[in-house]
């Protein structure tokens, strides 16, 4: 098994580029089992969670080619409606071929989803929309079963405790799609993965508008056909290359960069001293030597993203003062937590808020990766910390970062991928 050897204090300088989007890009690729003929998706990313997708499209009879960055997609054989179980354990965002397999054939079956261990996240909320468009939705041996001979449009309701569902509003738009009349999605998320998946939609012959708001409402079609689409940029992974020039006092020129999909975490870093300035077709990101402490809450798009928050609380260790996060999106993603506190950070826990105590000098040791965007702030912590940070279970971080050790490197980052058994 792989783990990242850091070694910290290094400033980070030169130009990244941001890959395309996986969360907007799993979605569109499951959308593309709606069409007649073949699909091209542009700017996808090396990601075990793209392989998954891919493996999973070819097990639903989709013949799928990738090439560079690219890939095509076009169904072959739709006898097949059954997501297994070992496919979809990997990654959650498998839920979204649901919406897509009854929609086009009538019938879906997909496992109950896995991924990353970041607190409850229930997927009633896409079985009572689909319920709503008209299919009879069981569970059987650990399967969701979908069932409709068309399904037909309807007014949805799809907020939840913690706030709207992108993955629920992807499944229900996309069925809506190919349902006979108008589909109306109140609380909608409004996040800029779903205004994508909008755009390849409509640009695949689906009629929609009211993306990016909280009310979408769709007007069925008979027949979908394949298109050509490019993944917007991914603002996780700009925000943790702003994170990284900030906690390494460094400055990055970072490229393919949407500002306007960042403006609540742009806010925050320049409250803490993080300058951010938009340069060409990204910014430049640079970091004043005392950082400060800040409060932030965690809130569905426009608001600050919970997939950046273990790496903001990265950065927070190292500013000045007390800073205050809440979560409210879920309110159990602090795994991390523990980690940080290895490396030094003094962080304390109530419920879902966390007070972080800075500035900390973090001093590296051995940590152990439990999520995707905790393995990330434990790199980032790494990169600032003083000797040498080993963070284990790094396939954590391959599911949403491209390379990420030989990109930082690239910057200059001291940062190695090593067999954990080398360093027996």
């Amino acid at each position: 098994m792989d783990c990242l050897v850091i070694k910290g204090g290094h400033r980070l300088s030169g130009t990244v580029r941001v890959c395309g989007a996986k969360n907007a890009a799993l979605p569109i690729m499951a959308a593309s089992l709606l069409a007649d003929g073949p699909s091209v998706i542009d700017d996808l990313p090396q990601l075990q969670d793209i392989q998954s997708q891919i493996e999973l499209l070819r097990l639903l009879g989709a013949e799928v080619n990738r090439s560079a960055d690219s890939v095509s997609i076009e169904v072959k054989d739709p006898s097949n409606s059954h997501a297994p179980y070992d496919v979809v354990r990997k990654m959650r965002a498998s839920i979204c071929v649901l919406g897509p397999l009854l929609a086009r054939r009538g019938v879906a079956r997909v496992s109950m989803p896995g991924g990353c261990a970041i607190g409850d996240r229930p997927v009633d909320l896409h079985l009572r929309g689909l319920e709503a468009l008209g299919a009879s939705v069981d569970l059987e041996n650990g399967d969701i079963v979908a069932r409709a001979k068309r399904l037909r449009g309807a007014a949805i309701f799809l907020g939840g405790n913690f706030g709207s569902t992108v993955l629920g509003t992807a499944n229900v738009m996309s069925a809506a799609t190919l349902a006979k009349g108008t589909t109306v999605i109140e609380s909608a998320a409004c996040e800029p993965e779903v205004v994508d998946l909008a755009n390849y939609l409509r640009a695949m012959g689906a009629k929609i508008t009211g993306d990016g708001t909280p009310r979408i409402t769709i007007e069925g079609v008979d027949s979908l056909h394949g298109a050509r689409h490019r993944i917007i940029p991914d603002r996780i992974e700009a925000g943790t290359f702003m994170i990284a020039a900030g906690i390494t006092h460094g400055e990055l020129q970072i490229d393919n960069v949407r500002i306007d999909h960042l403006m609540a975490v742009v806010d925050k870093l320049r409250t803490v001293g993080v300058l951010v300035v938009e340069s060409g077709a990204g910014v430049r990101v640079s970091s004043q030597r005392n950082l400060r402490a800040t409060s932030l809450t965690t809130q569905p798009y426009p608001g600050f993203p919970t997939d950046l928050q273990a790496q903001f609380m990265a950065l927070l260790s190292v500013a000045d003062g007390n800073s205050i996060i809440t979560e409210k999106i879920f309110p159990d993603r602090f795994m991390h937590v523990a980690e940080l506190s290895r490396l030094g950070a003094s962080i304390h826990r109530e419920g879902p808020t966390v007070i972080v105590e800075g500035p900390r000098h973090l001093i590296g040791a051995p940590v152990m990766a439990s999520d995707l965007r905790a393995s990330a702030a434990l790199v980032l912590a790494g990169l600032a910390a003083k000797d040498t940070t080993t963070v284990n279970r790094v396939y954590h971080i391959d599911r949403g970062y491209e390379k990420i050790e030989q990109r930082l490197k690239a910057v200059g980052a001291d940062i190695e991928r090593m067999d954990e058994k080398e360093l027996d």
